[in-house]
């Protein structure tokens, strides 16, 4: 088999997943813009000029770099993570098991499917975020480093969707599904260092903080955008090279064991 028609069942998964969740724009697309908005305007404009942050910045130039990581890696994990539990339920994934697909393809369709909804989401999120920066400031919010944005959002986009398929074949009904999301990846998120500064916080919750890789994530998107962090950018990267190594391996083991024990 030529190169070309190998990786032809790749594109066509791909492809579906895009398809997928376009066809639902005001769930996957309006409804996280909406939810921006709304972080944006109470904690960014309402409540900004009483938040002091590290670095002489305003506290809404600060949020805008973590709503944008924070909007990505929500939308990665739900698009790959809906996409399986959908057809496992629907009895979809079996023609998945007689496609000329191996795993390897597989499980990279499901991430960059769910990349390109989390990145679409992210940049959407950051255009909203100029523009309340904009009508607050009355100048622009630019980006110091475009190539470590760019990197830690792939990197932790494609994370997030592999994690969001290891989840899927895991999970055995939606509402177990729902409690990952909303019991651990939700909190992780949260206390990432989204809405706050961890070097505001008490020594003892400052080492329980740096102990979440997504504090490392996260910060690294703030690097690109804004130039400074709380961590250092070598080690943001170092981690967010081996967050997706491992939910890789984890990713090919779920393919592997399947849905309902091993394919």
């Amino acid at each position: 088999m030529t190169p070309h028609l190998r990786w032809t069942p790749f594109w066509v998964l791909f492809r579906r997943e895009i398809k997928r969740y376009l066809k639902v724009l005001v769930q996957t697309i309006f409804a996280p813009m909406i939810s921006s908005t709304l972080y944006l305007l109470i904690f960014g404009v309402s409540l900004g000029s009483q938040v002091t942050v590290p670095g002489g910045i305003s506290y809404l130039a600060f949020l805008i770099p973590g709503l944008v990581m924070m909007s990505c890696l929500n939308n990665c994990f739900q698009n790959s993570s809906s996409s399986i539990v959908s057809a496992k339920f629907a009895g979809d994934l079996e023609d998945l098991k007689v496609a000329p697909l191996s795993h390897t393809q597989m499980l990279w369709a499901f991430a960059f499917g769910g990349l390109t909804r989390g990145l679409t989401v992210g940049t959407i999120t950051f255009l909203v975020g100029e523009l309340f920066f904009y009508l607050t400031t009355d100048q622009w919010l630019g980006i110091a480093h475009p190539g470590w944005l760019l990197f830690f959002l792939t990197l932790g986009g494609l994370t997030f969707a592999k994690i969001g398929v290891s989840v899927a074949f895991w999970a055995e009904s939606v509402d177990q599904l729902s409690a990952v999301s909303s019991f651990v990846l939700l909190p992780l998120l949260y206390l990432g260092g989204v809405f706050f500064s961890v070097e505001n916080l008490h020594p003892l919750w400052k080492s329980v903080s740096h102990a979440n890789p997504l504090l490392y994530l996260i910060n690294g998107v703030r690097y690109g955008i804004l130039g400074q962090a709380d961590v250092a950018v070598g080690t943001a990267a170092l981690v967010a090279v081996l967050a997706l190594g491992l939910f890789h391996l984890l990713g090919l083991w779920s393919l592997r064991r399947g849905p309902y024990g091993r394919w």
